[in-house]
């Protein structure tokens, strides 16, 4: 695949359910190995992400080949250093047709410049504690791990968050 025919853009209420089949085939793949599992996100927090110009797609043509989501404070998962100004990647489900494409590489590109344009110092992500692949996966795309993180049980928080051990990684702009 070559990167110049890809585009990064707002996701559209269109793209709901091919969005929800990307969430579904990573939840089939976590199962598959062995992972902790997403939960099943609701429609109302995306459809607000996109109506908010949070939620983004990667798109190659007409095929929307990956989404994620975008936040600018996450103090449940990063606590004091959520002072810092930061880009916050979530959410990314790649479509199955192009893994193993390093697409996480655009995205790291992108959340970059777009934190240079919104005049933050990090760009910050997080996944579940115990895959180490994914983790690897990420130190190989260039971002720094810097830990790992215990969320306790927080009222008012997604409850797939509470308990849950994450590994954190921040790249500095």
């Amino acid at each position: 695949m070559q990167s110049p025919k890809l585009n990064i853009t707002n996701s559209e209420l269109t793209d709901l359910p091919i969005i929800f089949s990307f969430f579904e085939s990573a939840i089939q793949y976590q199962k598959k190995k062995g992972y902790e599992l997403w939960p099943q996100f609701s429609q109302e927090l995306i459809t607000n992400e996109i109506n908010k110009k949070q939620h983004l797609k990667i798109v190659n043509g007409n095929t929307i080949v990956c989404v994620f989501s975008v936040m600018y404070n996450d103090p449940v998962i990063w606590k004091e250093k959520d002072i810092d100004p930061s880009v916050y990647l979530h959410r990314i489900a790649i479509n199955p047709l192009f893994k193993g494409n390093y697409i996480m590489k655009l995205i790291k590109e992108w959340a970059l410049e777009h934190a240079k344009l919104e005049n933050k110092k990090f760009v910050r992500m997080d996944t579940w504690g115990n895959n180490e692949n994914l983790r690897n996966y990420y130190i190989a795309c260039g971002f720094n791990y810097i830990g790992q993180q215990y969320l306790t049980e927080t009222p008012g928080i997604p409850a797939h968050y509470g308990g849950n051990i994450l590994s954190l990684f921040e790249l500095e702009v």
